[in-house]
């Protein structure tokens, strides 16, 4: 489904990927941890095609297409999720009208009929009550006064929404509560666990990795992926820490 190799990106100038190379099938999920300033959260801006990261060299490729070829709005639409560290707030839009419309561009996109208002409205009533949100939440503007663990619930029933191919979901598990972080896990594996979809889960923490079981952990370190293994890794990275590469 994603298919990079040796992904080289800048950020305001100084390089921060040096030669990323990384692949995933459908029904996968896989976890990439590291330490801070390894360039976790510039992997998934430059997958997702925030300004200000550039691409300097190396391939992406996602379900065949160029993805780097791609504006912003062109990826989300051919099914790319990107889930933040830090869910913005949006004041003067309900989540209803912006999932709605993110909703109903894409499937224009891809030559499909949008959902009428009572369409939609049943299936983010539903999304909200799956992941435990009171779906008077749906009515209030995207994120403002939300408390941490409802700004990432909120995020999760934009991803059931929306219904993604890959979700690349950066540090979802900040600043969760035992309940919410249960909630999250159990939502990704109910929205995201299927033979045509795929996660990319960017973590410090095993802990997420308890609920959301991946199938590949990597090692980000100064930019490149160092070590690849199953869960295992993530348990014993949580033991012993990043131990520095060698040369």
């Amino acid at each position: 489904m994603l298919r990079i190799e040796n992904l080289h990106a800048t950020v305001d100038g100084k390089e921060i990927l040096k030669g990323l190379s990384l692949a995933i099938n459908a029904g996968e999920v896989h976890a990439i941890m590291g330490p801070n300033g390894a360039g976790k959260s510039t992997l998934g801006y430059t997958l997702g095609g925030r300004p200000g990261y550039a691409v300097t060299g190396g391939t992406v490729t996602f379900d065949g297409q160029d993805l780097l070829e791609l504006a912003p709005h062109e990826r989300a639409a051919a099914g790319l999720f990107l889930g933040f560290q830090y869910p913005v707030e949006i004041p003067g839009i309900s989540n209803l009208q912006f999932v709605r419309e993110a909703l109903n561009s894409q499937r224009r996109a891809r030559g499909q009929a949008p959902l009428s208002g009572g369409e939609f409205l049943k299936l983010a009533r539903a999304e909200a009550a799956a992941l435990g949100m009171d779906a008077e939440m749906l009515k209030r503007p995207v994120n403002v006064g939300f408390s941490g663990g409802e700004k990432k619930r909120n995020e999760m029933v934009q991803m059931g929404i929306i219904g993604p191919k890959l979700a690349i979901l950066d540090e979802t598990d900040s600043g969760l509560d035992i309940d919410a972080l249960k909630a999250v896990g159990e939502g990704i594996n109910r929205i995201m666990r299927a033979p045509d979809k795929a996660v990319l889960l960017i973590t410090h923490y095993q802990r997420l990795l308890d609920y959301v079981r991946p199938d590949f952990v990597h090692v980000l370190e100064a930019g490149r992926i160092t070590r690849t293994g199953g869960p295992e890794l993530a348990l014993q990275l949580e033991r012993e820490g990043y131990a520095p590469v060698a040369a």
